[in-house]
């Protein structure tokens, strides 16, 4: 992962290669925006069941918001409104989306020990079981 610093919502510094780096630990960053429905759609989704699966594997999401300076103000209300168990971090400048090469949301990474081991683009209704169903192999 990048030696990227992010704020989350709680405007709390988050540096993405250091503070998520628990041995053997799967940490699942998803990119979203406000304005894109399929991204809302998988972290609702991905709620849904989040519980079961943190019971199963040891991992955390992390939604990466990729609002820019135009939308960010739309980002705390629209948390209000979810009750997401994730952290969520603010990508404002896109320095995380860059740095990964990132072309469009959704776009989840899924990273262990420090290694990017899973890439998956785009939602579709129960994408988030195939997610699952891959983590439980990693």
């Amino acid at each position: 992962m990048p030696n990227v610093v992010l704020k989350s919502n709680d405007n709390k510094s988050y540096n993405v290669k250091n503070d998520f780096n628990e041995k053997d630990k799967l940490y699942v960053f998803t990119f979203w925006a406000t304005w894109c429905a399929p991204c809302l759609n998988e972290l609702d989704a991905i709620k849904e069941n989040y519980s079961e699966w943190t019971k199963e594997l040891n991992m955390e999401v992390v939604a990466v918001s990729i609002d820019d300076t135009r939308t960010q103000k739309r980002v705390k209300p629209l948390l209000n409104g979810k009750n997401w168990p994730y952290t969520v971090l603010l990508d404002t400048n896109q320095d995380l989306k860059r740095a990964l090469a990132i072309a469009n949301v959704p776009y989840t990474v899924v990273v262990k020990n420090q290694k990017i081991v899973y890439v998956h683009n785009g939602y579709s209704q129960g994408a988030e079981k195939e997610l699952f169903n891959k983590l439980k192999q990693l």
